[in-house]
């Protein structure tokens, strides 16, 4: 036997149906789907209907809820910072902040303000200014000789206050 004598089993290789491609193939007219109706047509997916049956989605209970006040912070890892120190993306001679690590491209935005996370390890002296520091980012940071400032986010509810304070102050006034 030779490479040009190799061949698969009969029936190992077969050719898939094309639908819609007339009348003779089998599978021509309404390609397979029937007559009429919702499934028949393009892009429909009947996800979650069960032929009547109750949905699985609907048999299970409802749980927890979303809280429209959490806060999404923008982590940041010190092993990422150092990286970004090594590589003079960085300038540790000033203090570090929310705007200095968008520059750099170590974050894409702040978000409601960065959280620094003490995962690596940090060699360089730093001084940071972060809303949010895990214990162990903070001493890791504070054991290299450097040390980190946490910023206070006003809540959304103190600032509304602030604003009808300032509305029934401008009332007076006028």
């Amino acid at each position: 036997m030779q490479l040009n004598q190799l061949s698969d089993n009969k029936g190992a290789r077969k050719t898939h149906k094309r639908a819609g491609r007339g009348a003779s193939s089998g599978l021509g007219k309404t390609a397979g789907k029937g007559q009429k109706g919702q499934k028949s047509r393009s892009g429909v997916a009947l996800a979650g209907f069960e032929g009547g049956q109750m949905p699985l989605f609907r048999r299970l209970p409802k749980r927890g809820f979303n809280n429209i006040f959490r806060k999404n912070y923008r982590e940041l890892n010190l092993g990422k910072l150092q990286a970004a120190i090594d590589l003079n993306k960085l300038d540790i001679t000033k203090l570090i902040t929310a705007n200095d690590l968008i520059s750099s491209g170590l974050i894409k935005t702040a978000r409601d303000g960065v959280r620094l996370l003490g995962k690596g390890t940090l060699k360089s002296k730093i001084d940071i200014e972060v809303v949010g520091a895990s214990k162990a980012a903070i001493s890791a940071v504070e054991l290299a000789g450097g040390s980190v400032k946490l910023l206070r986010l006003e809540d959304s509810s103190k600032k509304i206050d602030n604003k009808n304070k300032e509305k029934s102050l401008e009332a007076k006034k006028a």
